[in-house]
């Protein structure tokens, strides 16, 4: 089951991050899927406001994965744009999301669609744009509550 939120411009979807990074506990992972430009970044970037972080939150897009420690928990933020899944494997993903190797906390990944595996339990939002210049995220869960991201 999927849900699907309207959200009327950047400042919309960077507040849907803001309630996000307020709910959510570690150890729990984001796939975000979306064309350029549909707010995976925006949206990263509330969610490091609602964990308390100050820095500020750009795209791993060249670096990879950028690490934020200065919240209530990590924000591990992986952007895979520019990888093939043979690469991404060779990126150990799931060193963030099992939380053994690096401090539990939330991992993000852009371009989840290359991922070569999952994680057990995630969320999923898509982000696309709507006919009338907004923007809408279906959010679904797996092995996941999905009232932790849609009430």
């Amino acid at each position: 089951m999927a849900e699907i939120i309207l959200l009327e411009n950047a400042a919309a979807t960077q507040a849907l991050g803001v309630k996000l990074g307020q709910r959510l506990p570690e150890n729990t992972v984001i796939l975000l899927r979306g064309d350029l430009g549909a707010g995976k970044t925006t949206l990263t970037q509330g969610i490091g406001l609602g964990l308390g972080i100050t820095e500020a939150i750009a795209s791993p897009t060249f670096t990879l994965v950028n690490e934020y420690h200065t919240g209530r928990i990590p924000l591990y933020h992986l952007d895979l744009y520019r990888l093939e899944p043979a690469q991404v494997d060779g990126l150990y993903p799931e060193t963030y999301w099992e939380g053994e190797e690096c401090d539990p906390g939330l991992t993000v990944i852009e371009w989840s669609e290359r991922l070569p595996y999952l994680p057990e339990s995630y969320y999923q939002i898509e982000l696309s744009h709507t006919r009338n210049d907004q923007r809408q995220a279906t959010v679904s869960a797996v092995n996941a509550d999905l009232k932790l991201l849609v009430s």
